[in-house]
């Protein structure tokens, strides 16, 4: 008597050689049926259908397939073939994946007619079992390795607030009575360089910008800023949300029209500067190629006491809003696939 196990297997190899044989063939199935061997498919009118049930898994060549005898006291073998058969595929090479059936005895709702690839009447019919599995997250194709994107982001910063980092350069918060406003236009091009990873509120991807800055100064002694800025943005990546949230650090190099050396007292001490910027806000999909972002963010500008001893850094410390947009560059994740 042959074991389960050994049965299992000769049933299940022998139903691949038979879909094998009929795809070269020419032939197509929808909800077909197992009949004695060699196990031809039958086309839902059988009379010695098996059931579609509960199933272990075998792999045969790149299709899984899922086969069950139910029969516990090993009474079956090739010559006797079991009539409770459970049979099914996951994933059929060279036919495409449509509604899964199952026939047993019984009748399967709008089961399409099945010719034999011949007659004139014939009409190509859905896959023998299929499985369709979507991609359950959208945001898994706008967030993912090496997607570029060119951003634009505008800002208004009026609000004039002490260094952060007073405390790491030992100074202690003090402000001079000469107020900013400054304007950033910032044109970056952004490179996603990771899939979305970690889990829990931490889930999300990094990506790097490279960005180009021209800052007006409506309010100050100085009239316009110019800088090359590097920066890293954490986006927090929630299933299917539409608003992601992010985090992020730009800095870099500038020039700036300073005006001390011409004798304007708390203004930049030198043309040389270098920025920071410091922002949170959020970032809304309208699709896989466009987005919008809002947010606030903090500017900082200094020369980092290189003017010193012969004129002060004073440095210039604003925040405010920033608005942004960003347009996917190239085709959508799996387009040349």
């Amino acid at each position: 008597m042959r074991s389960r196990s050994t049965i299992e297997t000769v049933v299940c190899l022998s139903l691949g050689l038979a879909l094998q044989s009929v795809a070269q063939t020419g032939y197509r199935f929808s909800g077909a049926q197992i009949s004695h061997p060699p196990f031809a498919l039958l086309d839902g009118r059988g009379t010695d259908a098996l059931d579609i049930g509960q199933a272990s898994s075998l792999r045969f060549g790149s299709a899984p397939m899922i086969c069950d005898l139910g029969d516990p006291d090993n009474r079956t073998s090739p010559q006797n073939p079991p009539t409770d058969l459970a049979c099914s595929c996951s994933e059929v090479v060279g036919l495409a994946p449509q509604q899964q059936y199952q026939t047993a005895g019984r009748s399967s709702t709008d089961q399409p007619a099945v010719g034999d690839g011949r007659g004139e009447n014939s009409k190509p019919a859905p896959a023998l079992v299929a499985q369709h599995h979507e991609r359950s997250d959208r945001n898994l194709d706008i967030y993912y390795r090496n997607r570029r994107e060119f951003s634009l982001d505008v800002g208004w910063h009026p609000v004039n607030i002490p260094f952060i980092y007073d405390f790491a350069v030992g100074d202690s918060y003090n402000m001079t009575t000469l107020k900013y406003t400054l304007v950033p236009i910032v044109a970056s091009l952004r490179w996603h360089v990771t899939n979305v990873g970690w889990k829990w509120i931490f889930r999300g991807n990094m990506d790097f910008t490279f960005s180009g800055s021209i800052t007006a100064i409506p309010r100050g002694a100085e009239t316009h800023y110019y800088s090359f800025d590097f920066g890293i943005r954490r986006n927090f990546v929630y299933p299917n949300w539409k608003i992601v949230p992010f985090f992020e650090q730009r800095g870099g190099a500038g020039v700036v029209n300073a005006k001390e050396p011409l004798g304007v007292q708390f203004a930049q001490g030198q043309n040389l500067t270098f920025t920071y910027n410091l922002g949170v806000g959020a970032r809304y999909n309208l699709n896989s190629k466009y987005s919008f972002s809002a947010g606030m963010n903090y500017m900082h500008i200094s020369n980092g006491y290189l003017s010193e001893p012969q004129f002060t850094n004073y440095g210039i410390n604003v925040y405010g809003p920033m608005f942004g947009m960003d347009v996917r560059l190239g085709k959508p994740r799996g387009a040349s696939r």
